[in-house]
């Protein structure tokens, strides 16, 4: 650029400052389209109220650099001034997204995308009223999947999906929670529940504690579980890493002839897993992901108080006394117990079903064969 580019900028600019925007508009259309400043141009049309002209600066700052944000800004006022929401939202989403990837962005920009952002939300809450009224006119159930796609769509949920620890099995549902009626096996064993309830009442009348959940090994790193060897999430397992605890399927026999009807896998070292899970009372387990995604967790609540739960992805449920509760613990997860009082669950592991007899088979090989190398992996929670 040459010098006396440069002072006609220079110029141009103290104009603005001084809010003449005619004799800065004078000023610019002496120079050269391959050294205009066109944001300043746009500036100068902005103060004369030539709309057209601005946006037409804007639109060539823009072809040169597609994110800049000073002309993602203006260019969202412009088509707010026009009445033209949706590309007034698009303008400022795209501003407010550079402005994220942005380090350091000029102060002087802040209070732009202060308005920017209230403008966004002020469309986003206009967007929803008119999809939920849409919605009600045309009659739709948003119950079931329908009801977490708007949900999704709208913000008020999360997204997530599988992300299991250890291994992960392509092609799957990505379904957080699975139904009871889904399971015919399931009734049988929720029938033995008053009968399970007094094994556990009996072994709960010994006053020890369950073994903690998470134990530490100090052949392996430490997990980052804050409940690690803390009791007060306990498990007193019936079956361990497919391994049947002979002490305490003694002691349990309606549980033991319960679990016969689950569809569990048998996997050398790792399957079955059975147990039951105790939650002391103002006890959280941290969110955190399963192993795998090639099962499913089921609950059968024994003992549950008020104000106890467990979300999986972007779901919470309660438990029920004596109602089964499946889902994928390859979910992000966590629950809790909020009362005074301990919550006690059988916990144990099916194979999805959706894996058919011979992915069983093959699954089952596979595992076993990572076991003769790396052992079965740590249970972090």
């Amino acid at each position: 650029m040459n010098v006396g580019a440069s002072n006609i900028i220079t110029d141009a600019r103290a104009a603005l400052q001084r809010r003449d925007g005619a004799s800065a508009r004078r000023l610019l259309a002496e120079l050269p389209d391959d050294v205009m400043p066109w944001l300043l141009l746009a500036q100068s049309c902005n103060l004369l109220g030539d709309t057209p002209a601005e946006e037409a600066a804007l639109q060539r700052q823009l072809e040169l650099e597609p994110r800049n944000l000073s002309a993602l800004i203006l260019s969202g006022e412009l088509k707010a001034r026009s009445g033209d929401d949706r590309a007034a939202n698009s303008f400022f989403q795209a501003a407010l997204n550079q402005a994220a990837r942005t380090p350091n962005v000029p102060t002087a920009l802040h209070p732009m995308l202060h308005r920017a952002r209230n403008f966004v939300g002020q469309v986003q809450v206009k967007f929803e009223q008119h999809l939920l009224d849409g919605l009600e006119q045309a009659g739709l159930d948003r119950a079931g999947r329908v009801g977490t796609a708007v949900d999704l769509l709208l913000g008020r949920k999360q997204l997530y999906l599988q992300q299991p620890s250890s291994f992960y099995f392509p092609g799957l549902p990505q379904r957080q929670f699975y139904e009871r009626y889904e399971f015919s096996w399931l009734a049988e064993i929720e029938n033995a529940v008053p009968e399970m309830q007094a094994e556990l009442r009996e072994v709960l009348a010994d006053g020890n504690d369950f073994a903690p959940y998470v134990e530490a090994n100090g052949e392996r790193p430490r997990a980052a579980n804050p409940l690690i060897n803390d009791p007060k999430w306990g498990a007193f397992y019936f079956w361990r890493n497919g391994q049947i605890v002979p002490e305490n399927a003694a002691r349990c026999p309606v549980t033991m002839t319960a679990l016969e009807s689950a569809p569990m896998p048998h996997i050398d070292q790792r399957s079955p897993i059975a147990l039951w899970s105790l939650l002391k009372p103002d006890t959280h387990i941290q969110p955190h992901h399963g192993l795998l995604n090639t099962r499913l967790i089921c609950h059968i609540p024994l003992v549950i108080p008020s104000d106890c739960a467990i979300r999986v992805g972007n779901e919470t449920r309660a438990w029920r006394e004596g109602e089964a509760l499946i889902f994928d613990d390859s979910f992000e997860h966590e629950a809790w117990n909020k009362s005074g009082e301990t919550r006690v669950i059988l916990l144990f592991e099916i194979w999805r079903p959706e894996i058919s007899l011979e992915e069983r088979a093959a699954l089952t090989s596979i595992f076993e064969t990572i076991n003769d190398y790396h052992g079965a992996p740590e249970n972090a929670g």
